[in-house]
């Protein structure tokens, strides 16, 4: 099963979402004509029926007007289908370190899997994918890509069972131009499979409350696992789903109680496929963590939320402010008529199971962070970003008016795509500007030497294989993989002044060292900067600066000095 809400039945609940029939009497004199017209007589001009009284849903569009609005969506969806396969960014550290785990023998992944602490379906997918298609960016971040395009008409789908076609039209749209989807399908990493599997488990569960046969519960099962094998924070996604379920199976409506016991057996079936990677879990919860962050907050979950709508630029943070204002209206929003929209603090039957996935899932994660000091980011709350897209769409139903609904799912999508945009052209890393200067200068044999070691796989993958030698603080190791058990014990043992020395060392013989490194590196302190003075105060060296890190345009920035023989 997964994250995604367990959506209720495709049927509304007509005595809560519905509008009352304020215009039925309206619809009554319209259909046997003012006067006692019989239906179907012509209605006077000079009748007092205001034609928008009739539809509640205001005037009818022009054919004009539909035209436009069909071809609208399909430039939208064709610009999402481009963009999710259009960066000009190198490969960053996680992509680059994941490219390099999946070259590897099938046999060999658990154990390098066990030192980098993920979980290893998405990494078997990339291997069969590079067996068939390469290397390259585009081909390894294509599979994410095609993960993210299968995503779109099911979240058609999932809005559809939810809320109808408004709701469907709106979440597909607003996937199809997600900022957040789009950044994570142009990564070769496990996200965009997360909402892939997430939206699969919303389907597959909404079918099982419904109808609990055997072929729905195999689907929840499979799901179940599937997620657990892909990210760990479907841990905390699937344990609310659990919660929820057994709620329902207690105490939920008649309709679901069967299926909601039928379900959550499922989940547990689905649990225990999980058994077999359980000790290299432990292993990784106990030695690996994530040493390069603190745990998550309140405030880095309100960010994350954030995040869907593309992050701290002006065009995104209007789109957050759409989204927390539909996601309101999703939850506690009913419509009276065309004009007015009440407020119901009991919140809305369709809106609460989503509610509660995204609000669970983000409560269960910061105490899990807190509890094992794990780190937080904006991408691991990609286990709701389905579910929350889905309650923002069920914010759009609100609104009766068409005219409305379309100017809002509009809205979203200029905004979206104006957030989205940008990625074509940021690189997410500047290991493409340090390698290219490394290769205007240097010499085979010379040596590159990197603090910390996270910088490596990214530059590494864009130098010429064999050329250079080349080695990472604090272990000493080559670039290619970095090893995270025990990390921060690691850093803290190894001595910056030893580690120069070695570099220089290898220097022996008249070569030159590139040495690349960033400052800031939680549990690094000042050990970066003490092995560049180090190099620097060497006599045997002259010390030239040739990339300095820009941190306000790259995700992971990157300084490279460049250490010439004295004399030469």
């Amino acid at each position: 099963m997964d994250a995604a809400p367990p959506g209720p039945a495709p049927t509304v609940d007509a005595s809560v979402d519905v509008p009352p029939a304020a215009d039925g009497g309206a619809r009554a004199r319209a259909a046997s004509g003012p006067g006692g017209r019989a239906p179907g007589q012509r209605v006077e001009a000079e009748t007092d029926i205001d034609t928008a009284e009739v539809d509640p849903e205001g005037p009818p569009f022009s054919p004009t007007t539909r035209a436009l609005l069909v071809a609208g969506v399909v430039a939208a969806i064709v610009v999402g289908l481009v963009l999710r396969f259009w960066t000009r960014s190198d490969l960053w550290l996680d992509e680059a370190l994941t490219v390099n785990i999946s070259r590897l023998p099938l046999h060999d992944l658990p154990s390098y899997l066990k030192r980098d602490g993920a979980p290893p379906l998405f990494y078997v997918l990339l291997h069969f994918w590079i067996g068939v298609f390469g290397t390259s960016d585009v081909a390894v971040r294509s599979l994410a890509g095609v993960f993210g395009v299968v995503t779109i008409p099911l979240a058609w789908l999932a809005g559809r069972r939810l809320g109808g076609r408004t709701a469907a039209w709106a979440a597909m749209l607003l996937v199809a131009t997600s900022p957040f989807a789009i950044r994570y399908d142009t990564e070769t990493r496990m996200y965009s499979l997360i909402a892939l599997l997430t939206v699969l488990g919303f389907l597959a569960l909404d079918r099982a409350l419904r109808a609990p046969r055997a072929g729905n519960l195999i689907a929840v099962a499979a799901v179940t696992g599937l997620l657990l094998y892909s990210h760990y924070w479907s841990i905390y996604l699937l344990a609310t789903t659990m919660v929820w379920l057994a709620f329902q199976a207690w105490r939920g409506r008649p309709d679901w109680r069967r299926g909601a016991r039928a379900a959550l057996a499922a989940t547990v079936v689905g649990c225990l496929t999980f058994l077999p990677w359980v000790p290299t879990f432990l292993f990784q919860s106990e030695h690996t963590g994530t040493p390069w962050a603190t745990p998550a907050s309140f405030a880095a979950m309100v960010n994350a939320v954030a995040s869907f709508a593309g992050g701290p630029t002006s065009q995104g943070r209007a789109l957050a402010l759409l989204f927390f204002a539909l996601t309101g209206l999703g939850l506690f929003g009913l419509a009276t008529d065309r004009l007015h929209i009440n407020l119901d603090i009991r919140t809305r039957p369709l809106g609460r199971p989503l509610a509660v996935i995204v609000l669970g899932t983000l409560a269960a994660a910061i105490i899990g962070g807190l509890v094992s000091n794990s780190a937080f980011d904006a991408r691991y709350a990609s286990v709701v970003f389905i579910p929350l897209i889905l309650l923002v769409s069920l914010g759009v139903t609100v609104f009766r008016d068409r005219h409305v609904r379309v100017a809002i799912i509009a809205l979203g999508m200029v905004l979206s795509v104006a957030a989205a945009v940008p990625n074509v052209t940021t690189n997410r890393t500047q290991a493409g500007e340090v390698a290219a200067a490394i290769a205007a200068t240097a010499k085979p044999g010379d040596v590159v030497a990197y603090c910390p070691d996270q910088l490596g796989p990214a530059v590494n993958r864009l130098l010429p294989a064999g050329r250079y030698h080349q080695i990472t603080f604090p272990r000493g190791t080559g670039p290619a993989y970095v090893n995270w058990v025990d990390y921060a014990a690691a850093v803290h043992a190894a001595s910056p002044v030893t580690f120069a020395e070695q570099v220089e060392a290898m220097a022996a013989g008249g070569h030159q060292i590139f040495m690349v490194w960033a400052p800031g590196y939680q549990a690094f302190g000042l050990s970066c900067e003490g092995i560049v003075q180090t190099l620097q105060g060497s006599a045997a060296f002259h010390s030239t600066g040739m990339v300095v890190a820009d941190d306000k345009t790259f995700y992971q920035p990157m300084s490279l000095v460049r250490l010439t023989p004295t004399g030469s």
